[in-house]
Formats: C-alpha cells, sequence, structure tokens
C-alpha cells in the first residue's frame, strides 16, 4: 500500500510539474508573442507589428553587439524570415553582366543555405542599388519580384524554380521610374502582385502553384506601394495604393469594390504601405501628402475623410512621407515627413499636434522605419541608430539610441550614405541590412 502510495504521489506531481512549467512559459511566452516569424513585406500582417514582452526596454550604448554579419550586395529589399531561414535579394555584377539573386541564409549562423540569380537588364533609376522588394515566404514556397519584372515562385527549402514569369515581357509594364518595388501578396491560392501593366494590367493575380494569370485589374500606372488585405463585413478585401488612387478590390475576382482618386501633381511618389486601424485607412505622399479614408466595416466601401497637400516637398501640411511607414496609435497619426521632421497628427483633422527633429538627420528623403511592439515603438533611422521610444501625443519619448548598422553609399551618394531597407523583427532576433552586409542581432532580454 506504501508503494502504491509514493508511485501515486510521484505520478500527481510530475504532473503539477509540467503543468506548472506550461503556465509559466505561457506567462513568459505568450503564443502569439515570441517566436513569430516575419514571412513578408513589414511582418505577418503586412503592418510591422509585434507584440513581444520578452526583448529588452534598453539598448547598450555604442554598437549593438552581434550574433553574426555576412557580406550581400546592393539592394533596396528587406529580409523577410520564416521557419528559421532568413531571405534577402541583391544585385551583382555590372552592366551589361548584372545579377539578381535571391539568397537564403540560416537565421541562426548566417550560413548561406542557397542562392538563385537572374540576368536583369535595368532602364530605372537607381539602377546600382539593386532589387526592392522583399522576398514573399508562404509555406514551402518563396516568391519574389525584381526590380524589372521578374516574378519567381521558387521552392523555399532548396531556391529550385517551381515557375517563372517575365511581367514585362508579358504586360508591356508602364515602369515606374525606380522600378517594381511592391512585394508579391499571397492570398488564399493566389499571388497578387503590383506589375503596372497595360490595358487593364495594373495589379495582377497568378495561380500560386502554377503561376498561370487568373484576373488582371485597374487601368492605372503603378506606384511603389504594397498591397495590403483587410475585412469589410464578410468580405476579404485587397487595397491597392496605386499611382493615381487608393482602390479595394475582391481578391478572388479582381473587382473593384471601391476607388478614391489620388492623382498625382507632379510624379506620383506613393512609397510607405497603406495603415489601418479599426475603421482608418492611412496613406501619405512626398508630392501629394496624407489622406484619411474610412473604412466600412460592414460592407465593402469607403469614403474620404480628408486630404491634406502642402504648397511643396518642404512646405508640407499634415505629413509628407518619403519611405518612412506611419502609424497610427490611438487617435493620432505618427510619421516622418518629407525631411525626417516626425510629427504627431490629429487623426480626426490632420493638424499637427508636436514635431520633433531627434529621430533622424533632417536631410531630404530622411527616412524612419517604425515597428511597434505593444505600447512602445523600435525605430530604426537612415544613419543606422536602432531607437527604442515611445510615441504619444505629449511627445516622443526615447529610452536609448544604440547604433545597428552602418549606412553606405550605394542607394544615396551622398550625406554620408543612407540605410533604407526596412529591419525585420522575428524570435527575438533584428534583420537588417546595407549595400555590403546582413546583420543579425538579439534583443532579448536576459533570462
Amino acid at each position: 500500500m506504501k508503494m502504491r502510495w509514493v508511485r501515486w504521489t510521484r505520478w500527481v506531481g510530475g504532473w503539477c510539474c509540467l503543468l506548472l512549467c506550461a503556465i509559466v512559459s505561457q506567462a513568459v511566452c505568450p503564443p502569439a508573442a515570441c517566436g513569430e516569424d516575419w514571412p513578408q513585406w513589414r511582418g505577418v500582417g503586412r503592418d510591422a507589428t509585434i507584440d513581444d514582452p520578452s526583448l529588452v526596454r534598453q539598448l547598450p550604448g555604442g554598437q549593438v553587439p552581434l550574433r553574426w554579419s555576412v557580406p550581400v550586395g546592393p539592394g533596396y529589399s528587406g529580409p523577410t524570415i520564416s521557419d528559421g531561414a532568413v531571405f534577402l535579394t541583391d544585385r551583382q555584377g555590372e552592366a551589361p553582366e548584372v545579377r539578381e539573386r535571391v539568397l537564403c541564409f540560416d537565421a541562426a549562423t548566417g550560413k548561406l543555405i542557397w542562392q538563385h540569380s537572374d540576368p536583369v537588364r535595368y532602364k530605372i533609376g537607381y539602377e546600382a542599388s539593386g532589387p526592392r522588394a522583399a522576398v514573399t515566404v508562404h509555406g514551402s514556397k518563396a516568391i519574389v519580384v525584381g526590380g524589372m519584372g521578374r516574378l519567381n515562385c521558387l521552392d523555399a527549402k532548396t531556391g529550385d524554380v517551381i515557375w517563372s514569369r517575365d511581367l514585362d515581357q508579358h504586360y508591356q509594364i508602364r515602369m515606374p521610374d525606380w522600378g517594381i518595388t511592391a512585394a508579391p501578396l499571397v492570398f488564399e491560392d493566389l499571388v497578387i502582385q503590383v506589375t503596372g501593366g497595360r490595358d487593364g494590367a495594373c495589379l495582377v493575380a497568378f495561380d500560386l502553384a502554377s503561376g498561370k494569370e487568373r484576373w488582371k485589374a485597374l487601368d492605372e500606372k503603378a506606384g511603389y506601394s504594397a498591397p495590403i488585405m483587410i475585412r469589410q463585413g464578410d468580405q476579404d478585401v485587397v487595397v491597392c495604393w496605386t499611382g493615381e488612387s487608393v482602390s479595394g478590390l475582391d481578391p478572388r475576382s479582381g473587382e473593384t469594390f471601391w476607388s478614391i482618386d489620388m492623382k498625382p501633381r507632379n510624379m506620383p511618389i506613393g512609397v510607405p504601405t497603406p495603415v489601418v486601424s479599426g475603421d482608418h485607412l492611412f496613406v501619405s505622399s512626398f508630392y501629394d501628402g496624407s489622406m484619411l479614408i474610412k473604412l466600412d466595416l460592414s460592407a465593402p466601401s469607403a469614403t474620404k475623410l480628408w486630404h491634406r497637400i502642402g504648397q511643396d516637398e518642404k512646405n508640407t501640411d499634415a505629413l509628407h512621407a518619403m519611405i518612412s511607414g506611419p502609424i497610427i496609435k490611438g487617435d493620432a497619426i505618427y510619421g516622418a515627413d518629407s525631411y525626417g521632421e516626425f510629427r504627431c497628427l490629429d487623426l480626426k483633422t490632420g493638424d499637427r499636434i508636436w514635431e520633433d527633429r531627434s529621430v533622424v538627420p533632417i536631410n531630404r528623403w530622411a527616412t524612419v522605419h517604425t515597428i511597434r511592439n505593444g505600447d512602445d515603438e523600435i525605430m530604426l533611422n537612415d544613419q543606422g541608430e536602432l531607437l527604442f521610444a515611445t510615441l504619444s501625443r505629449d511627445g516622443i519619448e526615447i529610452r536609448s539610441r544604440s547604433q545597428l548598422i552602418a549606412p553606405t553609399l550605394q542607394q544615396l551618394r551622398r550625406r554620408g550614405g543612407v540605410v533604407w531597407s526596412h529591419p525585420a523583427i522575428a524570435d527575438g532576433m533584428i534583420y537588417a541590412r546595407n549595400d555590403k552586409e546582413l546583420v543579425c542581432a538579439s534583443l532579448q532580454a536576459k533570462p
């Protein structure tokens, strides 16, 4: 009887121990918070948002310690992370022997797993800086588009080509000055790509398995902004900010549900991804200012609330964003203006609440990438500085700032160079690139 009692108490004790470990694990690392990949442009929801309470609150002074660094060529694309691998694109060689590469590295060590390359003949501005769009990883597939419109679907484990389309050859692209920049968007069994093609092919959907065209839509010039998915009522809606409008379409058929004109005064420079919060959608352009759209959450329709434009790129109104992605937080909009002036706007009116000039040095096209983590913000400015901050209507609290990666000259050959590529955060690690290297650093707090 005594032995049975001992065995029973050990069994109960063992299960209690496992249960306690599970509870502690959930408390320290909730399922939605830790270990989440960054498998596409601006993360899982294309909204540059994570929720990881395990990250440090303060950065070390000086240089952030790097876990690893690997050499890469020029490219604007930010890294994406999926299933223990980091994906990136770059440029190799000089004209006429130029190639665009897709690279896959081990996320823990930086070791190269595979690479794929295609010849390319650039006919766009800033061509020496290489391909633009981030790799989209969906399950076993890695989908990537090059600066001149080469769309590849690759095996994410091996780099083998599953299918490939030359978008310029098939759709006679009205090529934007800076090329094709929007990362592919996967929805169900479709790849939705900003193509800029003629005859109603600004946006094209391809079969994910075969690469065959499923639909095309919008007879408009392409912009540089990546499409996003939203939900209106019971309907999935793909939102595309082209060079002429902000439009919501049926992702399964390409049918236009709603469209709001945003014609350019000069050349279209709409780069940041549309930002959504509740029933508000916000876009901001370097030349054409900012527009706030109200989304109907019961059905796929939308109306313009306000559109504010300054006199020019220096005398701006509200916000004239270039590369920096604005955010909506509560009842305010935050973002970097045309020369880097970091601003807080009232959501309802677009009126400026405050402006701060300490986030990034003031220069034309000054850039700040902002990732939200809970109620805090993680920023990478174009000098490669990493900032931990908290934004509110009362101002910006910068808790710490350290150097993550050095600016380089290929993307902009003045003011000491820049870091314009968007960083990625996955599993407590931050990944960033310039024209010469891809780096990885830990942001995890010590146990």
